[in-house]
C-alpha cells in the first residue's frame, strides 16, 4: 500500500494533535501491539479482553510514527520515548479506525454493490442464497460472513461473522482487484456496534428477523440495545 501523510487517513474523523504533527508519514495502520514496526500508526483499541491504551509503553520501543487514543493521557508518563512520535486524541478509536482504513484502502466500497444482512437468525443461509442467484444472472460475488469470506476461488475461514474494520476494508480491497462487482456481507449486532462497518454506505439493506439473542455481559446489555444496534444498518443503506 501507498505511504499516506496522517491527516490524509484523518480526513473524516474529529482530532485533536496532542503533541507532534498530523502531516507525518505513516505507512500502515496497525490496533495489534505485536503488529507494530516503525512507521505505522497504532490505534488504542478497547477490547473485550485487553486495552490498547496500555500497551503504549510497548508501541514506543517500536518506533512507531503516531499513536490514536480516546482516553485521557498523560504523555510526561512515557519520558523520552514519546519524543519524534504524534499523538492524536479522538473521540472513539473504533470509528476512527473504521474511517482511516476506508482511507487507507482507497474506499474500496464504493467500487462495489454493497449487500448487508442482519438478523438473528438466517444471515448465513440468505448471504449464500443471494450469492447464488446473483452469479446465475452473471455477476462476479464476493462473500464475507460466519464461516468463510470468499475473495474469486479464494476461501478464508472466518473468526468473526463480521471482521474488524482493518480487515474488512483489506479484503473488500482484494475483492476490487479481483473484479468483484457485488459484495454480500454478513454484518452481525457486535460488528455494527463496535462500528466494523463505520465509512461503508450499502446499497442494500436486508433485515431477515430478530429475537433476543446476543444478550448479557459483553454483548448487548438489552434486547432494546440489541434491537437498536440492528437498526443501524438500515441508517447506512441506500435501500
Amino acid at each position: 500500500m501507498a505511504d499516506y501523510k496522517l491527516k490524509e487517513l484523518l480526513k473524516d474523523v474529529p482530532y485533536q494533535v496532542l503533541c507532534g504533527e498530523d502531516g507525518t508519514t505513516v505507512t500502515e495502520i496497525v490496533n495489534d501491539s505485536r503488529k507494530a514496526r516503525e512507521g505505522v500508526v497504532f490505534v488504542c483499541i478497547k477490547g473485550a479482553v485487553a486495552d490498547g491504551h496500555k500497551y503504549i509503553p510497548d508501541v514506543l520501543k517500536k518506533n512507531v510514527s503516531a499513536i490514536i487514543v480516546e482516553d485521557e493521557i498523560d504523555l510526561k508518563a512515557y519520558g523520552t520515548d514519546a519524543d519524534g512520535v504524534t499523538f492524536i486524541k479522538t473521540d472513539d478509536t473504533r470509528i476512527a479506525m473504521a474511517r482511516m482504513a476506508a482511507v487507507y484502502y482507497g474506499n474500496p466500497s464504493s467500487k462495489l454493490k454493497m449487500i448487508g444482512v442482519t438478523g438473528t437468525k438466517g444471515k448465513t443461509t440468505t448471504t449464500y442464497m443471494v450469492k447464488a442467484i446473483l452469479e446465475q444472472a452473471g455477476y462476479k460475488v464476493g462473500l464475507i460472513g460466519t464461516i468463510e469470506t470468499l475473495i474469486g476461488s479464494e476461501q478464508i475461514p472466518s473468526a468473526n461473522t463480521t471482521p474488524e474494520s482493518l480487515t474488512l476494508q483489506g479484503y473488500l480491497a482484494r475483492m476490487v482487484k479481483a473484479g468483484c462487482q457485488v459484495v454480500v456481507m454478513e454484518v452481525s449486532s457486535q460488528a455494527l456496534m463496535l462500528h466494523r462497518v463505520e465509512g461503508i454506505e450499502f446499497d442494500i439493506g436486508v433485515f431477515t428477523n430478530i429475537s433476543a439473542d446476543h444478550i448479557g455481559p459483553g454483548e448487548h446489555s438489552s434486547f432494546d440495545d440489541y434491537m437498536e444496534c440492528k437498526s443501524r444498518l438500515f441508517r447506512m443503506c441506500r435501500t
